[in-house]
């Protein structure tokens, strides 16, 4: 299987950290507060977390302080779908293949829930064939791109699909409201709106830079659950995001890694670049920790990470597609995700 194009998409608008939190200061939600609580989100936003500023699918801050189920749903449904064609779109072209030529598609989102799925409505706007195959995936967190490439993987090696279109999106806008919760707070202050996709097809195609899919592996761990999830409350996602995710990410990302190369034989020496799912500067660390990496080697997803803040499942499809257009050197690389479940991923690449 190769990956014969990739496209991103953002909401137009784009706040600072800054900015976000001159609206909480002067906003009256702060008095609902405990005064702990407005100390953790000033510290989160003016300190030093690896982001500058975030796309969010608002035009203006103060409704992105709105907690009603209805306007937060309404807001996935308008900005997921156009979110994730304008993505696919971008995939289609770069790839140099036609929306008819598509077998297969597959739609990840963990912020939003549509049925019939975000597929139905991609499938519309890009004119894919009626006979498409789609699927949606839900619920897999930040992890999702990379399920959702294996997917694609499974479809292609079938045989009777030549050409998948895979997309993630998330409108993490549309989960964000205050209370005294640290991890929700947190999460208000972390995540951005986005979508990524890749084209992935049985052969390479010559108008574009192709990377082979070498191998991959993933793990599942139920005991890590609660650490990193999505609860249901009065209508809300509420975002669970534990002090040790960034300990457990490094260990499971490190243990994914080692299970890839024991098959491969390809051991980090030979990695020529990284694609990290960047949780946050916190995350980014404790990973370059973990495989004794330099600040170059995680270069791509803490400038993606700074720019865009934590875009959940698009943001290793942002950091393949930026790889791409930065022509990183050729070779090996490894592209790795993870998140709520605790699930963690890994994905041997080879770029020629």
């Amino acid at each position: 299987m190769y990956i014969n194009g990739t496209g991103t998409s953002t909401p137009s608008q784009h706040y600072s950290q800054r900015e976000v939190w001159e609206v909480l200061r002067e906003h009256s939600i702060l008095d609902s507060l405990l005064p702990r609580s407005g100390k953790i989100l000033e510290k989160v936003l003016l300190g030093n977390n690896g982001i500058d500023g975030r796309h969010l699918a608002v035009e203006q801050l103060e409704e992105g302080l709105i907690d009603d189920p209805d306007v937060l749903h309404s807001r996935f449904a308008t900005a997921a779908p156009t979110l994730a064609s304008d993505a696919g779109t971008k995939a289609l072209d770069d790839a140099g293949i036609a929306a008819g030529e598509i077998d297969a598609l597959v739609v990840s989102t963990c912020t939003g829930y549509l049925c019939p799925g975000l597929s139905s409505y991609v499938l519309e706007r890009l004119n894919l064939a009626p006979d498409t195959f789609c699927l949606d995936l839900v619920g897999q967190g930040c992890g999702a791109a990379l399920p959702n490439l294996q997917t694609a993987e499974s479809l292609v090696r079938s045989g009777g699909v030549k050409h998948v279109l895979c997309i993630c999106v998330e409108v993490c806008s549309a989960a964000f409201y205050l209370d005294d919760d640290p991890g929700v707070l947190i999460s208000a202050c972390l995540f951005g709106d986005g979508a990524a996709a890749a084209v992935v097809s049985r052969d390479k195609t010559a108008e574009a830079r192709s990377i082979e899919w070498v191998n991959s592996t993933t793990r599942m761990i139920p005991e890590d659950r609660e650490s990193l999830r999505f609860q249901h409350r009065a209508g809300l996602l509420r975002n669970v995001l534990a002090p040790e995710v960034p300990d457990i990410a490094a260990k499971h990302a490190r243990e994914v890694f080692d299970s890839v190369a024991q098959v491969t034989g390809v051991d980090e020496s030979q990695i020529a670049g990284w694609l990290w799912h960047a949780g946050g500067k916190n995350v980014l660390e404790k990973l370059q920790s973990a495989f004794s990496l330099t600040s170059d080697d995680v270069a791509i997803s803490a400038s993606l990470l700074r720019r865009l803040g934590n875009v959940s499942s698009p943001f290793v499809l942002f950091a393949l597609d930026e790889a791409r257009k930065q022509n990183l050197t050729a070779g090996y690389w490894w592209i790795a995700s993870f998140g709520a479940g605790f699930s963690s991923h890994g994905a041997l690449l080879k770029a020629s």
